[in-house]
């Protein structure tokens, strides 16, 4: 049996401010912007660079317990991993775009990790995984 993740729903105010910054601030690329009319709303697929794994779902809120999660799904814990083949280039890339860090960087077990925050205020680690970690093994 083969399965996997294909999508990973993120709740946000507005796709287009979403979008501007996964695209300008991270350099995501835009996988599929759909406007489905029967339902007023897109379907708004995004992907970190190079990455051909699970790709993030922009889905704006339409109900008011949806929009109350927005900036904190998980409650205050980190809640996306994103992975990078050179920590230090994207780190200071992403400095240079003004993305807020939040923890600074850390050499772990596992590898070098910083938690910053997206526009609505979801944490996420920047990691680069060790040649050795069971993740970094699978990827490659």
């Amino acid at each position: 049996m083969v399965q996997s993740i294909v999508h990973i729903a993120l709740v946000v105010k507005d796709y287009d401010e979403a979008l501007e910054f996964y695209t300008k601030k991270l350099n995501f690329t835009v996988i599929e912007d759909t406007y489905q009319p029967e339902q007023d709303k897109r379907w708004v697929v995004i992907s970190p660079p190079g990455s051909v794994g699970t790709t993030l779902l922009l889905a704006r809120a339409s109900k008011p317990e949806q929009e109350d999660v927005i900036g904190n799904q998980t409650g205050g814990r980190v809640f996306l991993f994103l992975n990078t083949d050179d920590f230090w280039r994207d780190y200071n890339e992403m400095i240079a775009r003004g993305i807020e860090f939040v923890r600074e960087p850390e050499d772990q077990s596992y590898g070098t990790v910083a938690v910053f925050k997206d526009l609505y205020g979801n944490l996420w680690d920047l990691l680069e995984l060790k040649q050795d970690h069971p993740i970094s093994k699978r990827m490659s």
